[in-house]
C-alpha cells in the first residue's frame, strides 16, 4: 500500500476549485500588462510563486473537477503574497501623496480611512 503525501492529495470540493479559479483570475489580472499578455503573465507568476502556468490555463479555460492540494496551497499563498505586495505599494504611494499634498488633503484622509479599515482598525 502506498502512502499519500500532501503533495499528491486531491481536493475535490467544488468550492475549493472555484476558490482556486478566483485566486488564479485575481493573480492573472494583477500581473497581465494587456490583452495579449496572459500567457506571459502566467509564466511570470510561475517563476515567482511556483504555480505551473498550465494550472492557470486550465482554471481559466477548462475548469477541472478536482485540484491538487499542492497547487491549491501554492495559489493561496501566491494570492496572499500578491495582496500584501499591493498593500505595501499603495501605502508607499499614500506616503508620497501625503508628503506632496499634505495630511489634510481629502484624498489622503479617504485613503488612510480605507487602509485602516482593511487592516481591521476602527
Amino acid at each position: 500500500m502506498r502512502k499519500n503525501s500532501l503533495r499528491e492529495s486531491i481536493v475535490t470540493d467544488v468550492t475549493a476549485v472555484d476558490q482556486a479559479a478566483a485566486w488564479a483570475k485575481g493573480l492573472t489580472h494583477s500581473e497581465a500588462k494587456g490583452p495579449g499578455d496572459m500567457e506571459n503573465a502566467w509564466r511570470r507568476l510561475e517563476a515567482r510563486y511556483g504555480v505551473p502556468w498550465r494550472s492557470f490555463w486550465s482554471l481559466r479555460y477548462r475548469r477541472p473537477n478536482e485540484i491538487a492540494a499542492s497547487i491549491y496551497l501554492r495559489l493561496q499563498a501566491a494570492y496572499v503574497a500578491e495582496c500584501e505586495r499591493q498593500m505595501r505599494r499603495h501605502q508607499h504611494e499614500l506616503e508620497i501623496t501625503r508628503a506632496k499634498a499634505g495630511a489634510d488633503c481629502a484624498a489622503v484622509v479617504a485613503a488612510e480611512a480605507l487602509v485602516s479599515k482593511s487592516k481591521g482598525e476602527d
